[in-house]
């Protein structure tokens, strides 16, 4: 869904609320108090089959098209179909929405909607005092309860009286809506989570248009379920605007001063990934070829690439990890943009033909978006613990460079970055993102085709080297003096044969090489190669001279920068950079460290940034480690600043 975000002196409220996008926020509820606040911090939780994935999802594209800045973080099982009613079984989706520039999904829920005991007791604790706790009593009964360790009703021995609790009888309310419809009540059921989703709509004026135009769209086989679904959405909204526990209603307005004009979507880290890659396919002009095998998080980019034909797009579901990055080295040799998408235990099968592509060099992205290990680990968890594995995880001295993303939008820039690398240099190069990036969500402004970078490449089309006999040849590893690239040759090319395969080449010839002195010069060479891979200096925000700076890396810039932000508003100065070049590092990385008294590095992962930058420039840098599987909260790193400013 996209959105036209004018500058602040261009917008202005129509009369029942603001108009942003060509859509308008539904008019205020007649004789409710409406309290206007500056943002909010939703959670949705029930089990993995209420839907709440798709509630947050609905919620937050009309959240987008109103205007607002946004940040979410889905959070699931990885089943699926965990356990109902139990504690590993609880889904939820957190949003957080404002009417500024936001940078995380928020620390604690302003809202929990619980659809069943599991879903209340898995979440309590991560709200503060006076929280807003939406209930469906209707799953309040004893056996739900004794699953998950309730002794008695939470609903009533006093334990929720810290908090602002609404009792709802949501299964109730839409299966009294949807009597008409002659469902079952099972089947009745199961919509639920749009009652609940209607209500929060009335709550905070949400737009309702597209999320009935979705609903019919997507069940547009079943009309008298797509028509249920809306009729139990508008009882959820209904409900809100009627019922006396409810007597206030919230408005958020549009974040129209956090944007430049332009147009806005809202977009996960995997969709704007999977955009990259298809544009940077386009700026080079070349044939896109993704050869990949399922695998959480990264699935969802072998979904959406698969849409993309009419782009010259060509996926290919491999029977496995291997088939799929051998594939996708295939492709690239043909003369593709050869890309293989996986997760951190697809890297582990991935290596060897990691290492072939170091050794062919060619150019080939290699996608991790990374999650909890080792080895299946977390599927469904974030975690930043594949760096060293990006960096060392092959046989010999087989270098790569290592690009990150730092928000879902930047996966978009990202993309482009890695493939301008891949494709100037002849390399393989790692795109590092995670399952906090892949699965968050954020508005992103719609670049200008025009503003993209060229990425297009020239192909080896004859002789380039001339033998001592006045012969012209061609020679596949004579090097661009610049890049120290080599020519990419495309299979048939008359006069342009050459050898392919695993064993050392000798420079120059790509002949088979086992001379001690050949190998030493490939080995540096190739080390040089990326060595030399222009990157742009380092950028440091320090507008006050501080003496401590926090380096991060990929996705944990949100919450760094919050942090950052609340520090400084308390009048304590620190620094900040944040890295998307991690091999090779930029160039005046070494310099920036020297500035400063102390370097603290927060990190998903048990300090991997923080062992490459003390081996390699011999800083005392302080490690901050957090491997929970969930991302860093704000006031949690806001702390530990503080702590490493004042010793």
């Amino acid at each position: 869904m996209t959105s036209q975000v004018s500058s602040p002196a261009e917008q202005a409220d129509g009369a029942g609320g603001a108009v942003v996008g060509g859509q308008r926020a539904p008019e205020s509820p007649g004789g409710k108090e409406v309290r206007r606040l500056d943002r909010v911090i939703i959670r949705f939780a029930g089990d993995s089959g209420d839907g709440m994935q798709l509630t947050g999802d609905r919620f937050t594209s009309e959240t987008a098209s109103f205007g607002n800045d946004l940040s979410t973080l889905p959070n699931f099982p990885a089943e699926i179909r965990a356990p109902a009613g139990t504690l590993p079984g609880v889904s939820s989706f957190q949003l957080h929405f404002a009417d500024h520039d936001i940078l995380t999904p928020g620390d604690a829920p302003n809202v929990l909607v619980a659809m069943n005991p599991a879903a209340l007791k898995a979440n309590i604790e991560d709200l503060p005092r006076g929280a807003e706790i939406i209930i469906n009593t209707d799953e309040f009964t004893k056996r739900p309860m004794a699953k998950v360790g309730y002794a008695t009703s939470p609903l009533e021995d006093g334990s929720l009286d810290a908090y602002s609790l609404h009792l709802v009888p949501l299964t109730t309310l839409t299966v009294e809506a949807l009597k008409k419809f002659g469902l079952s009540r099972k089947e009745a059921e199961r919509s639920k989570n749009m009652f609940a989703l209607g209500l929060l709509s009335w709550m905070y004026h949400r737009p309702t248009e597209g999320t009935e135009t979705f609903l019919r769209q997507k069940f547009a086989k079943k009309p008298e379920i797509a028509e249920a679904n809306v009729v139990a959405f508008r009882a959820g909204w209904n409900f809100g605007e009627t019922t006396e526990d409810f007597a206030v209603s919230y408005e958020v307005a549009p974040a129209t001063r956090a944007f430049p004009t332009g147009t806005y979507r809202n977009i996960s880290g995997n969709l704007a990934l999977s955009y990259g890659l298809v544009a940077a396919s386009q700026q080079a002009d070349l044939p896109l070829y993704l050869g990949s095998y399922p695998i959480t998080p990264a699935s969802d980019i072998l979904h959406e690439l698969s849409k993309h034909k009419n782009f010259g797009v060509r996926t290919f579901q491999a029977e496995d990890e291997i088939a799929g990055i051998g594939a996708a080295l295939g492709a690239a040799f043909g003369g593709a943009l050869g890309v293989t998408t996986t997760s951190g235990p697809g890297v582990a099968l991935k290596s060897e033909a990691i290492g072939l592509a170091v050794s062919l060099e060619l150019p080939l992205l290699i996608v991790d978006i990374q999650r909890g290990g080792p080895s299946t680990g977390l599927p469904t968890k974030t975690e930043q613990a594949d760096l060293l594995q990006a960096m060392f995880g092959r046989n010999g001295e087989a270098p790569v460079p290592i690009v990150a993303p730092r928000t879902p939008a930047d996966c978009f820039d990202a993309a482009l970055d890695a493939a301008r690398i891949a494709l100037t240099y002849r390399t393989p190069v790692f795109l590092l993102s995670d399952g906090y990036l892949a699965n968050g969500s954020e508005p992103w402004r719609i670049p200008e085709v025009a503003d993209l970078p060229d990425l297009k490449v020239k192909f080896a089309t004859g002789a380039n080297h001339t033998l001592s006999d006045g012969t012209e040849v061609f020679w596949p590893y004579k090097r661009d003096p610049e890049t120290l690239a080599r020519p990419w040759a495309i299979p048939g090319t008359p006069g342009l044969e050459h050898r392919i395969g695993g064993i050392e080449k000798q420079d120059g010839t790509g002949n088979i090489s086992y001379d001690p002195a050949n190998h030493d010069l490939m080995v540096r060479t190739r080390q040089a190669k990326v060595d030399g891979i222009q990157v742009p200096d380092l950028d440091v925000d320090d507008p006050d001279g501080a003496t401590t700076l926090v380096l991060g890396w990929g996705s944990t810039y949100g919450p760094i920068t919050a942090a950052v932000r609340r520090l400084r508003n308390a009048g304590l100065p620190i620094a900040q950079a944040h890295l998307r070049h991690l091999n090779p590092f930029p160039r005046n990385l070494g310099e920036v460290l020297e500035r400063y008294e102390k370097v603290v590095v927060p990190e998903m992962n048990l300090g991997q940034l923080a062992t490459l930058i003390r081996a390699k420039y011999l800083v005392d840098a302080q490690s901050y480690n957090q491997v929970n599987g969930m991302p860093f909260k704000a006031e949690q790193l806001a702390t530990v600043l503080k702590e490493a400013i004042d010793d």
